[in-house]
């Protein structure tokens, strides 16, 4: 199957000047994938072989150092991009004296993966900037500025004598700010304008309050506290430290380059249906709401809404999410199991054993390995690393499949971006469902990484690995059960797994927790007074126990790994009470007792047995007999005869 999927495509392989070994011939063997002679120095001398290969097309070019230089010829000869992988940093150059072909192969393997194309937003900017701080600081920004934006700045103190050509100014206090680039709205008390014309010194409106405006961009050099969470992560939004220059030279240089369009990465999907927030104004789930640094995620009523402007990919909503309302999308969480599971398989069939997963950012722990293996010791032949955009999406779904699809240990290099309490959460639950522990590898240099994984002691393999396929439910549940023999496993309280648990005594079985489930792990039988649960279905979200009148739901979280689990079990029955006219069976026997106690005889409307009696009625003999019972509200009075021709004549008579 793999030949068969790699057929045509070859790997262009060069050992970087001979300062690494590539075995093409296991490379080949494990892939299915044409591999190139092994060459010294293509992005060189041999840059005419290079293009040869080029020119034959559908190549992957084994280097990623050098990239652009083979972007660049591509493009010259005008040709389609090639594929890149990364054999050297990642996998050869190192001090383990171990074969590195086997990861060399799963590296490949990986390579040839089909990447989905992201989905992007356009974003304009026409270059519309508010600055405002420090008034010096700010207009001198803005007499740079002015040549390629178009700058108000905002000030707090005297109004210069001439007023500035190329930018406005205005006074007032900002109160407020929601948007991202390209889409700021503003709030202002005490807004004044210039107001143009006149001789003498520069005059002002009178000062409005609760003024609005809009800009594209926001240069914040107040020094004073950011006006949005995780400031660093709003597009749009610039900030600089007034009293240090370079800071302020930067923001400047990075505000001019915002003009024009851009493309916005929607990072997550969101399927309302799914949600878990709320029901009938009765709160749930707000995992997502609690973890997003940005204020992306807000409350829509029964569901949460995220704003794909202000979202920043930090993915801690999709991992935390236990109904997968919101998910992954860049890529899509499927994507990233068939990485893990070509990772493994692949390193186990060129002959392998024990793999080590290392998860890292694409950016900050990409380059903690590519100093390592030029400076220091360089990765251990059994550690293969995976590139991810957002650590935080990672989660204990993601991590199970790395358990289950063959790693014996899985470590994650903990980047300053990254959402350490989202992944400290997920890591715990992985660890407590697979009974072994994820590393968090925070490492102040290279060397101390490569001296981590070094000195960490081997982790064996499970005999017989899954095939990451489904959802990130089903995955971990599939996981679970190939990593523990256990048939009932207890999870920490924020677990989206567990039982619902019902004291039968207080329960009436009013089923309002069944009509407000958000997932269907509650149901009712429509044939007997029952209540019904699917473990395998249950969120934990909390909303039955919070709608529940009578207290009487508790939750249990816990993961059971028996089939049980995936079937409809009765958590509360009681016997149905038979109608006193026809015999037909309807409602709770003793809810209809105790009702017909309290109302029969003592309340206005049952004061009479007939009326009392109707309590004891299923819906259609109770219709029946209120029709026609003595005062039936619903009858009228005595129907008019119809009238005929005759009629009329006699009225033409009379008259």
């Amino acid at each position: 199957m793999t030949g068969q999927r790699n057929a045509g495509k070859r790997l262009i392989l060069c050992d970087c000047s001979g300062t690494l070994s590539i075995d093409a011939a296991t490379i080949e063997a494990t892939t299915g994938l044409e591999c190139s002679a092994v060459h010294t120095a293509l992005c060189t001398r041999e840059i005419d072989k290079a293009e040869a290969y080029l020119r034959g097309g559908d190549v992957v070019i084994a280097c990623q150092q050098q990239r652009h230089i083979f972007e660049e010829l591509a493009q010259e000869i005008q040709l389609d991009m090639p594929a890149f992988v990364d054999l050297r940093d990642r996998a050869g150059w190192s001090d383990d004296t171990a074969s590195k072909s086997p990861k060399m192969a799963a590296l490949a393997a990986e390579a040839l993966l089909p990447t989905p194309a992201p989905k992007v937003r356009d974003v304009i900017s026409h270059g519309t900037c508010l600055i405002f701080g420090q008034d010096d600081v700010c207009l001198a920004a803005a007499a740079q500025l002015s040549e390629v934006l178009s700058v108000t700045v905002l000030i707090t103190g005297e109004t210069p004598t001439e007023p500035p050509q190329n930018f406005d100014i205005i006074k007032g206090d900002l109160r407020g700010a929601k948007g991202s680039l390209g889409q700021f709205d503003l709030r202002f008390d005490a807004l004044q304008e210039i107001v143009p014309g006149g001789r003498g010194q520069v005059q002002f409106t009178q000062p409005k309050d609760g003024a609005r405006s809009t800009c594209d961009i926001l240069l914040d050099l107040s020094g004073k506290p950011p006006l949005f969470p995780a400031p660093e992560k709003r597009d749009g939004y610039l900030r600089a430290d007034p009293k240090h220059a370079p800071s302020v030279a930067r923001a400047v240089f990075d505000a001019a380059q915002m003009i024009g369009t851009f493309e916005k990465p929607l990072y997550v999907r969101m399927e309302p249906a799914l949600c878990a927030h709320s029901r009938a104004g009765k709160p749930a789930c707000s995992n997502c709401l609690d973890a997003c640094p940005t204020g992306a995620i807000t409350s829509a009523g029964d569901y949460v809404s995220v704003d794909p402007m202000i979202c920043a990919g930090c993915g801690a909503c999709a991992s935390l999410c236990p109904s997968g309302a919101i998910s992954y999308d860049a890529p899509p969480t499927d994507d990233v199991f068939r990485r893990l599971q070509t990772l493994a398989s692949t390193y186990r069939k060129a002959g392998g054993q024990n793999p080590r997963l290392l998860v890292h950012e694409a950016s900050h722990g990409a380059e903690m390995i590519r100093l390592a293996a030029r400076y220091g010791r360089g990765l251990p032949a059994d550690v293969i690393p995976l590139s991810v955009e957002a650590l935080a999406s990672f989660g204990h779904a993601e991590m199970l499949a790395a358990f289950g699809a063959g790693f014996g240990a899985v470590s994650l290099i903990l980047a300053p971006t990254s959402g350490r309490d989202t992944l400290t959460r997920e890591a715990e639950l992985a660890s407590v469902i697979a009974g072994r522990d994820v590393a968090f590898l925070d490492p102040a240099d290279p060397d101390t990484l490569t001296e981590t994984l070094y000195d960490a002691s081997e982790a064996p393999d499970i005999a017989t690995p899954i095939l990451p396929i489904g959802t990130r439910r089903q995955v971990a549940r599939t996981a679970a059960k190939t990593l523990r023999s256990d048939d009932l496993i207890p999870l920490p309280e924020t677990a989206p797994y567990g039982a619902v648990l019902v004291d039968t005594e207080a329960c009436t079985l009013c089923l309002a927790c069944v009509s407000l489930c958000p997932s269907g792990a509650l149901a009712d039988n429509e044939d007997l007074p029952q209540l019904r649960f699917q473990e395998d279905a249950c969120l934990q979200c909390g909303l039955c126990s919070n709608v529940c009148p009578e207290n009487a739901i508790t939750l249990e979280p816990r993961l059971n790994l028996t089939d049980a689990a995936l079937t409809q079990i009765v958590l509360n029955e009681e016997e149905p009470f038979a109608c006193v006219e026809c015999g037909a069976l309807f409602g709770v026997k003793s809810t209809i007792e105790k009702i017909s106690e309290k109302l029969a005889g003592s309340h206005a409307m049952f004061a009479n047995p007939e009326a009392a009696r109707m309590i004891q009625m299923c819906d259609n003999c109770r219709i029946q007999a209120q029709y026609h019972s003595e005062n039936n509200p619903f009858a009228g009075g005595e129907r008019p005869r119809v009238r005929t021709t005759d009629d009329y004549f006699s009225d033409r008579k009379d008259h």
